[in-house]
């Protein structure tokens, strides 16, 4: 199957954000620009939209199911990612898992690229 990229999509390889800002840089390098048509228009009076909470409660009641099923939907789409609440795992599990993340992205970038996910 043939994958259709955008024309602000670039193939090559992109300094990571970590390494970016070990030192000084005076702009947004253009990778990291997206073209977009129609920028928002954000003023003081306008609320920022708010990021949809998924409930897994609400997911795996018969009820609710139906809605909460159409909100993620909806949100994957919009948003590409959520919190998710009521989803039986412990805090401190949470915690641990933060706490390994953060120690990931303080290795060297060679180090971290050993774990780099191929494209299917």
């Amino acid at each position: 199957m043939a994958s259709t990229q955008s024309s602000s999509f670039r193939a090559a390889p992109i300094q990571s954000v970590q390494e970016l800002i070990k030192e000084p840089i005076p702009a947004v390098p253009q990778p990291f620009i997206l073209d977009d048509p129609q920028p928002p228009i954000l003023s003081a009076s306008t609320p920022l939209p708010l990021l949809p909470t998924i409930d897994m409660k609400h997911l795996i009641m018969s009820e609710t199911a139906g809605s909460e099923l159409e909100k993620l939907h909806s949100t994957c789409k919009e948003w590409g990612f959520f919190p998710l609440v009521n989803h039986g795992v412990r805090s401190s599990l949470v915690e641990k898992l933060k706490s390994e993340i953060e120690e990931f992205y303080k290795l060297p970038l060679e180090e971290r690229m050993k774990y780099k996910m191929m494209p299917r």
